[in-house]
């Protein structure tokens, strides 16, 4: 009688809808989804997605993780590539490589890593004023 309701209507129209790896759970391997993705458990693998990844306080990433923003307040350990935004708060730890397109970190997170912004890459001219240039110009 009221089948409007918005998990319904999500599968309906084939969106995608989010992920939870709960308290208590250690997977092993390699992700893909088009959906966001709740982690308060353990995943050591690659995680590939188009939406945003959560960490909570109690999860823990161990591999490799594309995706376009994502939010920690727990554990990461390897490689993070994302075209969005990495969000980390105050109990957030993060070490490795990180290539993101913005980077928004609290007092007291823990950030260990090379680091990589995307997009314009800005440059210092003489006059001691910014100057954006392509990103595939830096090569040249």
């Amino acid at each position: 009688m009221f089948s409007d309701n918005k998990k319904e209507k999500q599968m309906v129209e084939g969106k995608p809808s989010q992920n939870i790896v709960s308290q208590g759970t250690k997977m092993v391997g390699d992700l893909t989804s088009e959906g966001d993705f709740r982690i308060d458990g353990i995943i050591e693998g690659n995680i590939k997605t188009s939406g945003k990844v959560v960490v909570g306080k109690t999860g823990f990433v161990k591999g490799t993780l594309n995706g376009t923003d994502a939010y920690f307040e727990g554990k990461f350990s390897g490689k993070l590539e994302l075209s969005g935004t990495l969000t980390l708060k105050t109990s957030a730890y993060v070490e490795g490589e990180v290539v993101a397109g913005k980077l928004a970190v609290e007092p007291g997170a823990t950030f260990n890593v090379t680091c990589v912004m995307k997009g314009t890459v800005k440059e210092m001219n003489k006059g001691g004023q910014q100057q954006k240039r392509p990103e595939a110009e830096k090569t040249a």
